[in-house]
């Protein structure tokens, strides 16, 4: 079978505390043209994937503590969780076991004896879709979009890589309670999911400012970053173009895609009433679409 990305190898990291098993998979890894790392434990695996990033990981579940569910939970957590897809290998074969992988972050779960050839196949598909959800969380990056994901228990589900950074260098300095744990910001993201849009005002946590975009499909908080220290977005878009207050609310929910419709009912408007707020704004602002009006807010409200 032909590497995976022929420009760039590939990097496995294969945790098993069997011998046997990591050498026969290591093996036929490596003849697929795949660089392989090795961990006989937990904590290892822990060390070796955040210093290296791998692009997949094959995990053990039975494994002495932490286990193999622990130790994907660990990697899949915190303010810079590891993006490679977690694949499970093990004997366990019972559903409970199998959702039980899932629920700790892994992607797919493969029962031992391993199929070498099923194990390459799935692979192939993991890492190829891994990295074209990373692309896309780059374009945002370089599209000044500061993005997170959260659960409902306010761990991070994906982000960003600039936001993922950004959020990590708040929470780095011992003593500073992990955003996670904070019972506030988990109330925050409570309203998040049952208030209107409109009652919904940026949560600050340190130096940034965490400010509601959405929720997705898959019932996660979308958020996006800002510094704090900049003030709240109404007030930049009004010191930057002299707008009121109600016009800085229309164009700051128009700079994040909502159209006129959305608006209306976010600010409890008449569609009618947007429009003429619009109106007034491409005057101000002195440009003649709402797309220019939002490429010109958005480098306000997140210039360095």
């Amino acid at each position: 079978m032909p590497p995976l990305d022929r420009e760039r190898q590939n990097i496995a990291l294969v945790v098993d505390d069997n011998p046997d098993t990591l050498g026969m998979v290591s093996t036929a890894l490596e003849e697929s043209g795949i660089t392989v790392l090795v961990a006989r434990d937990g904590d290892t695996a822990i060390s070796l994937a955040r210093r290296i990033r791998p692009d997949v990981i094959l995990m053990d579940a039975v494994m002495p503590d932490p286990d193999g569910f622990e130790t994907c939970r660990l990697l899949k957590s915190g303010t810079d969780p590891v993006l490679a897809p977690i694949i499970f290998m093990t004997g366990l074969t019972e559903p409970k076991h199998i959702l039980k992988g899932l629920n700790s972050g892994g992607v797919d779960y493969i029962t031992k004896p391993v199929v070498i050839e099923e194990l390459l196949a799935r692979i192939t598909i993991h890492v190829v879709n891994a990295k074209m959800i990373q692309s896309a969380r780059e374009a945002l990056d370089s599209s000044r979009g500061s993005v997170i994901a959260f659960d409902g228990n306010g761990h991070i589900v994906w982000g960003s890589p600039n936001a993922t950074a950004s959020l990590a260098s708040q929470t780095r300095d011992e003593g500073r309670e992990q955003l996670s744990a904070s019972q506030d910001f988990r109330l925050w993201l409570r309203d998040c999911r049952r208030l209107p849009a409109s009652q919904i005002r940026p949560f600050v946590h340190n130096d940034l400012s965490i400010s509601f975009l959405s929720i997705t499909s898959s019932h996660e908080v979308l958020v996006k970053l800002s510094d704090s220290n900049l003030g709240t977005p109404v007030k930049r878009l009004e010191q930057a173009f002299g707008l009121t207050a109600r016009e800085c609310e229309v164009l700051y929910w128009l700079s994040m895609g909502k159209t006129n419709r959305d608006i209306a009912q976010i600010l409890s408007l008449s569609a009618r009433t947007v429009n003429k707020h619009l109106e007034q704004v491409f005057q101000k602002m002195g440009v003649d679409n709402r797309t220019s009006a939002a490429v010109a807010a958005d480098r306000v409200l997140h210039q360095a």
